[in-house]
């Protein structure tokens, strides 16, 4: 297996663009029911703000030692603000186009006793404008970079990928993509897409075993003209589909304590480790390496270089 050094992925540069998000988490104790309905109260003693969507797929990309920057649409809100500020506190090139009438996603989480119980989300879509100047953005952002990166989560900020898609494949440049929803026709041409197993079936139908999914795979990476598709599938580890055939890796065996934001792990290891110059086969059972250790911590959370490939050097 192909180790990267340091310094390989210190000047690997992936630039991540997509749906960029808030997640606050609200921790308290819960000693009682309410009065008013049966529902736990949390006493409420501690907060705090971690990256989510897009932005917690660049900060795993620096957390394990390469170059991010980060393009994506908030709103002129608080949040939007205190988002930027922490993305910039991290040494990540930020670059967000801001749409006075879009309120900059938040996913709050309510935890008590370690326990997730409830999560509220704030969101809304960014308008034409603020689109089109991201394009406008990625056009000279782009270039500087060895791959790009687009993480999609149905929030309305990829609504011009196609266009931004062909101009970094007309370059050289590889594509990875985290899909969403059931049309994945707008990720044509792109290098490797990496949806899960459920966001596969939306798209594909279920398969009845191992050929189906085969069979199945392939019609979709060749109608999509990708050079591959990873398709994670949880406990039952990931499986890599290409010309030559296919790329199965076990999971790693662990114990899961959450699996929030563990597709974000996954692809932006893939990145880093592709943008650093590994072959997208000998990147994958890396980036399955890392999706099993990111599970076991609480919430969305980053693999570093020497939990990666300590046990490995």
């Amino acid at each position: 297996m192909t180790i990267p050094t340091r310094q390989q992925l210190a000047r690997a540069r992936v630039l991540v663009v997509g749906d960029a998000m808030l997640d606050r988490y609200w921790h308290g104790a819960v000693d009682r029911i309410s009065p008013e309905a049966p529902v736990p109260v949390v006493k409420v003693n501690r907060d705090e703000e971690r990256f989510g969507g897009a932005a917690n797929v660049a900060f795993n990309v620096t957390t394990l030692g390469a170059k991010a920057s980060f393009l994506g649409v908030v709103g002129d809100d608080e949040p939007g603000r205190r988002l930027e500020e922490l993305l910039r506190g991290t040494g990540i090139a930020t670059h967000l186009k801001r749409d006075p009438a879009l309120r900059t996603t938040v996913k709050l989480r309510v935890i008590g006793r370690h326990q997730q119980l409830l999560r509220m989300d704030f969101e809304s879509e960014p308008d034409h404008e603020a689109l089109a100047s991201q394009t406008q953005a990625f056009a000279q952002l782009a270039p500087a970079h060895d791959a790009v990166l687009f993480s999609d989560y149905g929030k309305g900020g990829l609504a011009h990928i196609p266009a931004m898609i062909e101009s970094a494949r007309r370059r050289g440049q590889a594509v990875l993509i985290d899909p969403k929803g059931a049309d994945y026709a707008r990720y044509a041409g792109a290098t490797v897409i990496t949806p899960n197993r459920a966001e596969l079936q939306q798209v594909v139908g279920t398969w009845q075993g191992d050929g189906d999914l085969r069979e199945r795979a392939q019609r979709l990476r060749e109608a999509l003209r990708l050079e591959a598709l990873l398709v994670t599938l949880g406990e039952d580890g990931m499986t890599l589909f290409d010309a030559g055939g296919e790329v199965h890796v076990q999971a790693q065996a662990r114990e899961v304590f959450d699996v929030t934001g563990a597709g974000d792990t996954v692809i932006a290891t893939l990145a880093a480790l592709v943008a650093a110059g590994l072959p997208l086969r000998e990147a994958m059972p890396l980036a399955n390496k890392a999706g099993g250790i990111v599970v076991g911590k609480f919430g969305t959370a980053t693999v570093s270089y020497e939990e990666l490939f300590g046990s490995i050097g």
